[in-house]
């Protein structure tokens, strides 16, 4: 694994988005990006796999690991992301297969949308072009109910993991230890706090959910589309993926698992790859 970063420009001044790489850079680039309140190394075992034929690029999202955090809250709005993840396909420079997750899924449906879009590719993970509000309104309740609190182990971050993602999975114990190290930066008195600025829920507590509907930006992706849905998942319904898979896309549904699949069993890496070369 190696790390890197790109400078993208955002309300006046250049920030830095940092990344993590696998894989040689002359295979194939594939860019993984993340949920809302997690970060690149969510994808390290689905980059490994696939850094046998492919370079994988996985960012932190403004605001969250390694990258820049923002000056204020209301900057965290997808169209800075997408701003961000703008330059870093412009770096890259070349057609990239996209793996977005939640949140990095729509970032990636804006991105496959524009005119000229160097996305040849797209993997979305759990999410659609259509967001229900009782999804959204659970989010914004689970974000409303204030900053994470400080951990005094790694034990206690993997606990409290292990409540909020319950939905996550399959995970074994391996991958929920992973997710604990991978997911904090130490506070002042030794302590740990989660590796992302707690404002980017401003924006989802100042707005009252209501049904999102993206088709007519779905409309405009050309590349070939991976759907991948969590069974019990209430963001991305069974109604949206199969009007998904009416208009072109390929459906894989991971099952017993909600929102939104962790992409580390053998099966869901199997079918990205395949999905990919």
């Amino acid at each position: 694994m190696e790390r890197g970063e790109v400078p993208y420009l955002l309300n006046g001044a250049f920030r830095k988005l940092a990344y993590v790489s696998f894989g040689a850079p002359d295979r194939p680039p594939v860019m993984c990006v993340h949920g809302l309140t997690r970060n690149a190394r969510d994808f390290d075992v689905l980059a490994r796999a696939l850094a046998k034929d492919h370079f994988v690029i996985c960012p932190d999202l403004p605001g969250r690991g390694a990258s820049d955090w923002l000056p204020a809250g209301g900057l965290y709005q997808p169209a800075s992301y997408v701003v961000a993840l703008g330059h870093l396909l412009a770096a890259i420079g070349r057609p990239v297969a996209y793996i977005g997750t939640s949140l990095g899924g729509i970032c990636g449906m804006a991105l496959a949308a524009s005119e000229n879009a160097p996305i040849d590719k797209l993997v979305l993970n759990d999410i659609g072009p259509f967001i229900p509000a009782a999804a959204l309104a659970r989010i914004r309740d689970y974000m409303a109910l204030g900053d994470p609190p400080a951990f005094a182990d790694l034990g206690e971050v993997e606990d409290y993991l292990r409540r909020v993602h319950a939905p996550f999975g399959p995970m074994t114990d391996a991958d929920w230890q992973h997710m604990a190290r991978t997911s904090v930066r130490p506070a002042p008195d030794g302590k740990f706090l989660l590796h992302y600025d707690p404002r980017i829920a401003e924006p989802i507590r100042a707005n009252q959910p209501a049904d999102t509907d993206l088709w007519q930006l779905w409309s405009a992706i050309r590349a070939p589309v991976l759907a991948v849905r969590g069974a019990e998942s209430d963001l991305l319904l069974a109604e949206t993926l199969e009007r998904m898979e009416q208009s072109g896309a390929r459906g894989y549904v991971v099952p017993g698992v909600g929102h939104a699949p962790s992409l580390t069993d053998a099966a869901s890496v199997d079918r990205i790859a395949a999905f990919l070369s």
